[in-house]
């Protein structure tokens, strides 16, 4: 028997959990740059197996599905390295999963996979779906007394670290056990949204505002899921920023770190790296269209944040930012280096970088002379009053 197929022979004998962990993990080396004979192939019959993500648990049959349901939204693909404030990695799911049934509270989970197999089976959704939000407080309930101190946060990464090496795993366990905490009132403040954003002008990011401070009286951790679910709306993402400038005294960025919703420019910088790792992963498949759309919402993201935020560069977010650019012009400039200088490369193309244009500089002025006017006029009331 050849040495690959020995190697899915064992992979097989694997749980269907073990076997999407496996994936998981094998796809995040694949995003962090780490070359393994082979993977590309493993991964592709994985996911034949496994379901088109991948992931067991998108499988209607699978318990976990429902378990998981109230996170869907937050969900991102790859397996980030970065906090991703707001979001969970799809990839973490598995992992935890298996935790939670294996370690966290094995007895309950049986019980619980055994009762939703026969909802399943029936069509029941609505029993089914009761069942799962029963569990749910019980596995909320279970973490808030397993993590209850250092020492046990300690044995829980590591029973988490059996699973997958990925150092977001446990932020992921965190996050999912804030976000089913918040369950009901995210569902309502998701219901409560437009479908798509094309446009995130100033009455729409007021009202939004609002409904953001409803949301964090009942539950002041929850803010960011929910600025997560304004951003999966967006036509432009980098408009998110526009939840903390427009709740700042100035356009300065030490002001708008100072206010309730400053989380919102990190995550946009959080879509930076996701793009980087995303442009990373398309330059080493060929995929060059994919990599010029990545680049271009990268600099477009990179020109609205050093436009829209007075003294960005020289902030904790400026900073990085630098970091993040410098990486990806690594990735570019290794890329337009495999061809001939004669060649032109459209990643080396100054059309990328549209505002560097007589029309970006115009509208970068427009910009600047539109907030000139508004402080002042901001000032002169302050000096009536």
């Amino acid at each position: 028997m050849a040495q690959a197929d020995r190697l899915w022979d064992f992979i097989q004998r694997l749980t269907p959990l073990s076997r999407s962990c496996l994936l998981s993990e094998l796809e995040r080396l694949d995003h962090c740059g780490v070359d393994m004979p082979g993977s590309a192939d493993i991964q592709a019959r994985l996911r034949a197996e496994l379901g088109k993500d991948g992931s067991p648990q998108t499988r209607a049959s699978n318990p976990s599905r429902y378990f998981f349901a109230p996170v869907d939204d937050l969900l991102i693909e790859g397996a980030p390295e970065h906090a991703n404030s707001g979001r969970i990695a799809r990839g973490s799911l598995g992992p935890i999963w298996e935790w939670i049934t294996r370690d966290l509270l094995p007895t309950m989970a049986r019980d619980f996979n055994a009762q939703m197999k026969d909802l399943i089976a029936a069509d029941k959704q609505r029993e089914a779906k009761q069942a799962a939000t029963a569990f749910q407080i019980k596995v909320v309930k279970s973490l808030e007394n397993t993590l209850g101190s250092p020492e046990a946060v300690e044995q829980t990464r590591a029973r988490l670290a059996a699973y997958t090496a990925a150092r977001s795993a446990y932020g992921d366990l965190v996050k999912i056990m804030g976000a089913l905490r918040a369950r009901d009132a995210l569902a309502k403040f998701d219901a409560a949204l437009p479908v798509k954003i094309s446009k995130f002008d100033d009455a729409l990011v007021q009202k939004l505002t609002q409904l953001l401070h409803e949301l964090r009286k009942q539950h002041a951790d929850a803010a960011p899921f929910a600025i997560a679910l304004i951003a999966r709306r967006l036509k432009t993402p980098w408009q998110l920023i526009r939840l903390a400038t427009k709740a700042a005294p100035s356009k300065n960025a030490a002001d708008i770190a100072a206010t309730p919703y400053a989380i919102a420019v990190s995550m946009v910088l959080d879509r930076v790296d996701d793009n980087r790792m995303a442009l990373r992963v398309a330059l080493k498949n060929n995929r060059v269209l994919i990599a010029r759309a990545l680049l271009t919402e990268i600099y477009d993201t990179e020109y609205a944040l050093q436009v829209r935020i007075d003294q960005f560069e020289q902030s904790e977010w400026g900073a990085r930012l630098r970091q993040l650019m410098d990486a990806i012009a690594a990735l570019v400039e290794e890329e337009i280096s495999r061809f001939p200088e004669d060649v032109g490369h459209v990643l080396g193309s100054r059309s990328l970088r549209s505002h560097n244009s007589l029309a970006g500089r115009l509208t970068y002025l427009a910009w600047k002379g539109r907030d000139a006017v508004t402080n002042g006029a901001a000032q002169i009331k302050k000096l009536i009053a």
